[in-house]
């Protein structure tokens, strides 16, 4: 797998760049603006230049763009609604200036309307937001949530059922988080469970639309449905799942990005993304990720 980070854009976007070469990654995530923000900065020329400039003098890592957190496509309130349909087409916009493939979104939440209108209300606000932007090149990825309060895309079938319905499902794809997975229910961390789980996603979903992963443990038990992620082997899932995604053929050029908490110093992933790599072909892991 492509193992990487989701890094700091402390100083401009480029700046990321620099601190995922020190962390090692294969591949990283970034915000683009701030994550809990309606507003939209603009960028420059320059800012794009030099992003752009940093991402090749790194190697060209796959770069996933993880869209603001106030985005609910699934909002039956109309002026959350116009706003977050608004953030998506920028998101996609500024990404596709930047040449970042891809746009992480989590789906959205009904707020009480139920699942079923608020998978309606997410496919009519994804087909509204890339009608708005035909000349995107970024892919809309749709993430699993950990199924908290009103979210959906917590179980597979509401994913294939997004995916399915929308106009353009080729601007479309999935990013896996394994503690949203295993917060939902789902549960991949022995080598039964693991095959159990993605028969299932290939059965419901297909494993052709499934681009990138996030890669987190868990804070909170099994089926907990609480978005609450904790350093790799760490928490409730041990490395066992960890191990067997390093290992699977399927995933070896799919970017994997960490989503845990940066530790103290100037090289905050870097520890756990060596101990990442040191699954791969191992027998089984015997030993932490990090400190």
């Amino acid at each position: 797998m492509l193992f990487g980070a989701h890094e700091s854009v402390a100083g401009g976007l480029a700046k990321a760049f620099g601190r995922a070469t020190v962390d090692h990654c294969r591949a990283l995530q970034i915000f683009t603006k701030n994550s809990n923000s309606w507003r939209e900065p603009a960028l420059s020329d320059k800012d794009i230049d030099g992003f752009r400039r940093a991402h090749t003098e790194a190697g060209a890592p796959p770069v996933l763009a993880h869209t603001s957190y106030l985005i609910n496509l699934a909002s039956l309130k109309d002026e959350t609604l116009t706003r977050s349909k608004g953030a998506l087409v920028a998101e996609l916009d500024r990404s596709t200036s930047l040449g970042i493939a891809f746009c992480v979104l989590h789906p959205g939440a009904h707020l009480g309307a139920g699942d079923d209108a608020g998978l309606a209300q997410i496919v009519a606000s994804l087909d509204e937001v890339h009608a708005r932007t035909p000349g995107a090149t970024a892919l809309t990825l749709l993430e699993n949530t950990a199924g908290q309060g009103t979210c959906v895309g917590h179980r597979f079938e509401h994913l294939a059922e997004l995916l399915s319905r929308v106009k353009q499902p080729e601007r479309m794809g999935v990013c896996l988080d394994t503690q949203h997975a295993f917060a939902a229910g789902y549960d991949a961390t022995t080598p039964e469970g693991y095959g159990r789980v993605f028969e299932e996603f290939d059965r419901v979903v297909g494993l052709k639309w499934l681009r990138a992963f996030h890669l987190n443990d868990s804070k909170k038990p099994l089926g907990s449905r609480v978005d609450r992620h904790e350093h790799l082997g760490e928490g409730s899932m041990g490395l066992g799942i960890f191990w067997q995604l390093a290992n699977d053929p399927r995933f070896a050029s799919h970017p994997a990005v960490l989503e845990t908490e940066p530790r103290e110093g100037p090289t905050p992933y870097l520890e756990e993304l060596e101990g990442l790599v040191r699954l791969v072909g191992s027998d089984r892991p015997g030993f932490r990720l990090g400190r």
